[in-house]
């Protein structure tokens, strides 16, 4: 279905898709999520998640040779950070079940560490671990992590091309709908 869109369209739809997140859990879905995941969602910023969505436009134009590398890693920088928000997302509005599973939670000097302070390595770990993800998706989380690292921009990285980077914005509409579709909705009907 992702393929028959344009890049232009694909973007669209992750805005809206990430539009529709932030309104339903923006404010913690008060009686819905429990009262943890109520106040975890409370102080995260999903409307971050849909500013970096629109930013993904400026990311599709062709730009000068100058700054050709540097458009592209900044944006796989983006896309990082949306994957990384989409995975905080799972697991703030699981957080019963996240927290709850001690020897999986992901630990910092001894103390727990709460979804929202998770590094994209941990949270890869985590979701691998827990068997949330298959192997494809930690595979591709990885080649974006490595991709979006070329941010420290001074050892050489593979960053990919432009190309490669429209394909991904396609894998990641799938996944942000495959994540979208493992959380709990109430039942309207």
């Amino acid at each position: 279905m992702t393929m028959k869109m344009s890049p232009e369209e694909v973007v669209d739809a992750i805005i809206k898709t990430n539009i529709e997140i932030n309104k339903f859990w923006k404010d913690g879905a008060p009686g819905w999520a429990p009262i943890e995941a109520t106040h975890l969602l409370n102080r995260s910023r999903l409307d971050w998640q849909v500013s970096l969505s629109y930013c993904l436009n400026d990311f599709l134009k062709i730009v000068s040779n100058e700054k050709k590398k540097g458009y592209l890693i900044l944006g796989w920088v983006n896309l990082g950070s949306l994957i990384e928000g989409t995975l905080k997302l799972f697991l703030s509005v699981y957080y019963k079940d996240y927290k709850n599973d001690i020897k999986a939670i992901p630990q910092k000097r001894g103390k727990m560490q709460e979804p929202d302070e998770l590094e994209l390595e941990s949270l890869k770990i985590f979701f691998r671990d827990k068997n949330i993800l298959d192997i494809q998706d930690i595979n591709w989380i990885t080649d974006i992590q490595h991709k979006r690292n070329a941010v420290h921009a001074y050892r050489d990285r593979d960053i990919g091309n432009h190309e490669e980077f429209i394909e991904n914005l396609y894998k990641y509409f799938d996944f942000l709908c495959d994540i979208k579709g493992r959380l709990p909705y109430p039942d309207f009907n």
